[in-house]
């Protein structure tokens, strides 16, 4: 990139009093809307004294030039540090407050403006569930045990290396769901019959698929040069996958161009599982 280039690229700062989680998810959902434009993005989490707020400033408007304006992206809850945000000479985004009276208006209450509550332990009885599902999923990866797996919420089903960790993780942190994942391996090719050990609990299981040339790639990664990246072998295991899951009516999806975070929301409606995190 050019310096040309790279001085046309709109300055994004995700702003937030925790984590900065739900700033930069929220921010980047709105970005993905301008597929022609180029970013440059920093997260400043844990903003919660107005000091705090006037240095970001100073690091947001120092970014602006005649050529560009940054973007602050807000979910800061308190009043008086949203407030000295709101000096910017950036174009300021408030992800939080900006809809906080709506909603305090229809419960007929004021909200605690508690910066914790989202990410924070909170209700300590979901985040004990969100901790037992990691666990479990951790316990269960790639089919590192077998036990106690008919108490799993869902299994996921692939060929290696068509994104069965990250998932299976990402539902059990966001979602509090215990979730197994199973790797075929080239002997359960040989036929449609689902593995022995997740045949009984066919119910609870669903498919991961890629595309030859996608799956080739991240498997050349890891291991280039082998039988096990290569273009034959991908197609072949995808598609004896694929005649499994319909073979046993197990709903898939093709991971290929997809987040997690798209994947993960496929599955919950597909499965209609419940956000239990």
């Amino acid at each position: 990139m050019t310096v040309a280039e790279e001085s046309m690229r709109t300055p994004v700062f995700f702003v937030a009093g925790g984590t900065g989680i739900s700033a930069e998810t929220l921010g980047n959902l709105l970005l993905a809307q301008f597929p022609g434009l180029t970013f440059t993005r920093r997260k400043i989490p844990f903003v919660t004294t107005v000091d705090q707020a006037r240095s970001v400033l100073d690091q947001v408007d120092a970014a602006m030039t005649d050529a560009v304006t940054p973007l602050l992206f807000s979910t800061v809850s308190d009043e008086e540090i949203r407030q000295e945000l709101q000096r910017t000479r950036a174009a300021f985004i408030d992800l939080f407050g900006s809809h906080l009276d709506t909603v305090e208006r229809v419960l007929h209450v004021n909200a605690t403006h508690n910066t914790t509550a989202l990410h924070g332990v909170g209700d300590t009885v979901r985040y004990d569930q969100r901790m037992r599902a990691i666990e479990f999923a951790m316990e269960h990866d790639d089919g590192a045990s077998l036990r106690n797996l008919e108490q799993s919420d869902l299994i996921l089903v692939a060929p290696s290396r068509c994104g069965k960790t990250p998932t299976s993780m990402y539902l059990a942190l966001q979602h509090g769901l215990k979730v197994a994942n199973y790797p075929l391996v080239p002997e359960d090719f040989d036929s449609a019959d689902l593995p022995r050990p997740i045949r009984p609990l066919a119910e609870k299981c669903f498919g991961l698929l890629s595309t030859p040339a996608r799956l080739s790639q991240v498997r050349g990664e890891r291991r280039p040069g082998s039988t096990y990246a290569t273009l034959a072998q991908c197609s072949y295991e995808l598609r004896r996958a694929e005649a499994m899951y319909r073979a046993h009516r197990i709903p898939s999806i093709n991971s290929a161009k997809m987040s997690v975070e798209e994947m993960a929301a496929v599955i919950m409606q597909s499965s209609r599982l419940p956000d239990l995190g």
